[in-house]
Formats: structure tokens, sequence, C-alpha cells
């Protein structure tokens, strides 16, 4: 593929309160809330974007809380971890700082040779915290977050399977290739990445499949400069027989959706046109956005939705 795909460029998890989404990524994670809008498909629900700045791609973390949604259940199929970058030697801080949030931070331990924090978020979510050498993304913090603890984006993924071999095979036909495997985790990388540039295949081959609700991963997207290498991609996954979506206009990028061999629905998409395209930059996440075929219940939604805090 040319290498038209550069790293991730957002996850979209399940939730079961907006309010305590919100407040865990401002507030524990110091993220900034980059866009609020809802779910193109059912917009009685939210749709929250948490990231850097300027909600660059490979940085933002985003759900959909659907109230009082059912917990999901682990297994395969699915992605099992999301992986954030930090500052090399922010970890013994960050454990303190999670732990005061009761997101169950574990202790510190070693993954492919670097130093790594696993947490979970309010309905279970695994993440992991990662130490990376000359990461020169710029992260965000908030007024409650250190400047030196500033997330950086995302590092990758962990993707748990009952048999990695298809899942191997469709990484290397998208450009990924294999770094190293230790501990029973392949390792695959995007040479010249955006930083969100790994992917861990684990094989779980006695576990059950996994079981979508609040917690669960909805699915991973990978991104691409603009809709011409979208386009070259989509017929590139046709012609190996992936059945791929027509790009779909999600307003801040394009997107076309394919679930894969393992189970995992896998998104590209776009980096433009971007999250500054309604709202100007000191202003993002600050305001309720609809899609236009959904401009006219914003009375109704702006009643219905649970008010989140201010930013």
């Amino acid at each position: 593929m040319d290498r038209m795909i550069k790293g991730l460029h957002h996850v979209t998890s399940l939730a079961s309160d907006a309010v305590t989404y919100d407040r865990f990524f401002t507030g524990a994670l110091g993220q900034r809330r980059v866009k609020q809008t809802v779910n193109f498909d059912n917009p009685s629900v939210y749709h929250l974007y948490y990231g850097n700045q300027r909600g660059e791609p490979g940085t933002v973390m985003t759900y959909f809380p659907f109230p009082g949604l059912a917990q999901g259940q682990r297994g395969t199929g699915e992605v099992g971890v999301t992986h954030f970058s930090v500052n090399p030697g922010t970890l013994p801080a960050w454990q303190a700082r999670l732990a005061q949030h009761g997101a169950q931070p574990t202790a510190i331990e070693e993954v492919f040779g670097q130093r790594a924090l696993a947490f979970a978020a309010p309905d279970g979510d695994r993440f992991l915290l990662i130490e990376r050498e000359g990461d020169t993304r710029a992260g965000y913090h908030n007024d409650s977050l250190e400047p030196e603890l500033a997330i950086k984006g995302f590092a990758g993924a962990s993707l748990r399977l009952a048999d990695i071999g298809p899942t191997r095979e469709l990484l290397t036909f998208m450009g990924y290739e294999p770094l190293e495997t230790r501990d029973g985790r392949q390792r695959f990388h995007v040479p010249d990445g955006n930083g969100a540039d790994h992917i861990d295949l684990e094989q779980q081959a006695g576990l059950d499949k996994a079981g979508s609700g609040a917690g669960s991963v909805h699915h991973i997207a990978f991104a691409v400069a603009d809709r011409a290498a979208q386009d070259r991609i989509r017929q590139a996954l046709i012609d190996e027989g992936q059945a791929v979506t027509k790009p779909i206009d999600r307003d801040y990028f394009w997107a076309i959706y394919f679930r894969t061999p393992g189970g995992i629905l896998f998104e590209i998409a776009t980096n433009e046109p971007g999250f500054d395209r309604d709202e100007d930059l000191s202003a993002l996440g600050s305001q309720l956005k609809l899609p236009s075929q959904h401009a006219h219940l914003r009375p109704e939604l702006e009643t219905s939705l649970q008010p989140l805090d201010t930013v």
C-alpha cells in the first residue's frame, strides 16, 4: 500500500456514562475534550473526543456513552489494551495519580523493553502508559496535570485474537512490519509513522469470544493523509477480498470500515479536514456540534443529553 497508512487515527470505545468519562479523561488523564457531537447513527447518544491541543490524528480517544450500558465481556476478537506514550521517568508519578483517581494502576513492568504501567478506565477498559524516548509530539495538559506528565498521544494498541495468523497477514498488507516477539506477543510497526505506530498481536486461543458492552473498543481507526489515499487503500482491500464500506463523511474526517478476519472492526480515516473545521482552536470541545442531518434535533438533544462540565 505504498506506506499510505501512518499509524492510528483514533480509537472509539463504548461507555455507560458520559459525565463519568468526560471527567476521567479531562481530569485524571488531563486530556483536552476536542469535540462533543453525537453518534451519527444514533443521535440520542454523545460522541465525545479527547486528545491533544488540536486533536491530531494519533492522539484521539473517542467514546459512545450509552447511559446504563451493560459491561462488555473480555475475550478474543477485540482491542484488548490501548497504549499511550508518556515522557521517560514519569510512570511513578502517574502511578500515584491514577491510584488517587481509582484507576487501578498495576506495578510498573517492562513491555518490549520499555517501562509501562497498566490502568483501567471507569468501565474497566484497559490502557497502558509507555515511557518512550524520542517522542517529539507536543503533549496536552490542563491545569490539573503537571506539564511533564502530559500524554503525547497513542503509542499503539494490543489486539487479542484466537488466531493471529490472518490479522498478521492483513497488517502486513496494510504496510506494517514485524518488529519483534516477546512474552507471547508479536509487535508490528509502521516505519516513519505518526507516533501511534505499533500494533501488538496476542493469541489467546482458550478464551471465549469478546462480548460488546461498556468498556469495549467499538473500532480502531488507522490514519491516511487524504481521500485520494483512502480511495487507493479501499480498492486494494476490496481486491484482496475485504468487504469495505463506501467512504462516509464524519464531518471531521472521512471513514471507511471493514471487519477483520479476527472479528475486529477496522476503520481507515483521513487526517483532513480536522476538528477545527467548525470551531476555533481555542474553543474546541466547548459546544455541542451536530452534523447537518441532525441539526433539526438540537432543541431535543440539548435537553436530553447529560450536561458536561465547562471546558
